[in-house]
């Protein structure tokens, strides 16, 4: 049975796809929080997936070899729903799961807990999960640090978003070639730490190195 869409769906989508990070390469930060839930957990899969309009796609992944399943068929499709955590303890047993693929066949899902991932605005970009071949549950500890790890993977996919921006932004800045200043909007050439103080509230200090010199040079 397909789940429901979010309400903010549109809003949802345009998130995700401003992060930029569906069909990225594997990155080893990733991995090493599924390798962690999976071993916290005690379960042989373990994802960072992200719901797209008409797939799930996996970031990171640990015993599956799919990258991605159709969205039609995604647990995590429901686990997005909701900030809290969804736990099915038997999806044979849960008539949402009953006659799903995933569950009749490979690879053969009993056990489901997903953390969504929600970022600061409120959206729910797809899930921490871990996943069982047998039915199961998990201990108030697993499932705390399982919220846990769900806390450090959004944060990490915000910190490469950012990076992603910084990247773009400097990518854009028009810089002299010989004296270094940068055009601004305006069209005018200023020094780069003017630009910058216009956009990042700056205090005043010298750093240590320029202490040494102005030591050395008296």
């Amino acid at each position: 049975m397909p789940a429901p869409h979010p309400e903010s769906e549109a809003q949802r989508l345009h998130a995700l796809h401003q992060h930029r990070i569906l069909d990225t390469a594997a990155e080893r930060v990733f991995d090493d929080f599924t390798r962690l839930a999976a071993t916290i957990c005690d379960t042989p899969i373990s994802l960072v997936s992200l719901v797209d309009n008409q797939r799930q796609w996996f970031k990171s992944r640990v015993g599956l070899q799919a990258e991605q399943t159709s969205r039609d068929v995604a647990f995590c499709a429901y686990a997005i729903l909701t900030p809290e955590t969804l736990i099915v303890e038997d999806a044979l047993t849960d008539h949402r799961f009953a006659d799903n693929p995933l569950v009749t066949s490979d690879p053969n899902i009993r056990f489901y807990a997903g953390a969504p991932l929600i970022t600061a605005e409120g959206h729910a970009l797809g899930t921490l999960c871990v996943i069982d071949t047998r039915p199961r549950q998990l201990s108030p500890i697993q499932r705390q640090a399982l919220e846990i790890l769900r806390g450090a993977v959004v944060a990490q996919i915000e910190l490469r978003r950012a990076r992603e921006d910084l990247k773009s932004a400097a990518a854009l800045l028009r810089m002299c070639a010989w004296c270094r200043s940068v055009r601004g909007d305006d069209d005018q050439w200023r020094p780069l730490h003017e630009l910058v103080a216009q956009a990042i509230p700056t205090s005043h200090g010298i750093c240590p190195s320029c202490v040494e010199s102005a030591g050395a040079s008296r």
